[in-house]
Formats: C-alpha cells, structure tokens, sequence
C-alpha cells in the first residue's frame, strides 16, 4: 500500500466522520465551552485535511496555508475563553 492509497482510503475518512461527530457536539453541546471546543476540533480536523490534501498534490503551499488557519484557530479561541472569563466575573 503505498502513500496515496493510505491517504485516499484510510486518513481520508476517518477525518469525515470526526468533522461529522465534532460537528453534531458543536450543534448539541449544553454550554458555550463545549461549543468552543468544538468548533476548535473542527478547525483542527480541517488543518488535518489541508495537509493531506497538500501531501496528495505535492503542493506545499497549502502548509501556509494550514498554518494561517491554525493561528486563526489559536486566536478565535483564545478570544473565546477571554470572553467566557469576563462574562463569569461579571
């Protein structure tokens, strides 16, 4: 089995039913930090899938892009948890 089969038929997958089960957390989740978490796993699946989408088409100009998506990510959360922490003090 050689690299782009693994990818096609095994990775590939795999991260469309975790981006589906995070996604359903994310529409059930009974509080706002359930809700952050998962929207940041869903931002983690898809730097996932950018990369193996950059592996499979030997570009590697989608890892810039991958990182810009993950300090976005990084960001929005932290902007998230700030925000929970001001509202609880309140």
């Amino acid at each position: 089995m050689d690299l782009y089969t693994y990818l096609l038929y095994i990775i590939l997958p795999v991260l469309s039913l975790s981006t589906v089960i995070v996604f359903v957390r994310f529409l059930r989740g009974p509080s706002i930090a359930d809700r952050v978490i998962s929207l940041d796993l869903m931002v983690t699946v898809g730097i996932g899938a950018i990369a193996i989408y950059s592996m499979m088409t030997e570009q590697s100009t989608f890892l810039d892009i991958a990182m810009v998506v993950a300090q976005i990510g990084f960001l929005t959360t932290v902007a998230f948890s700030y925000y929970l922490e001001k509202r609880k003090n309140n």
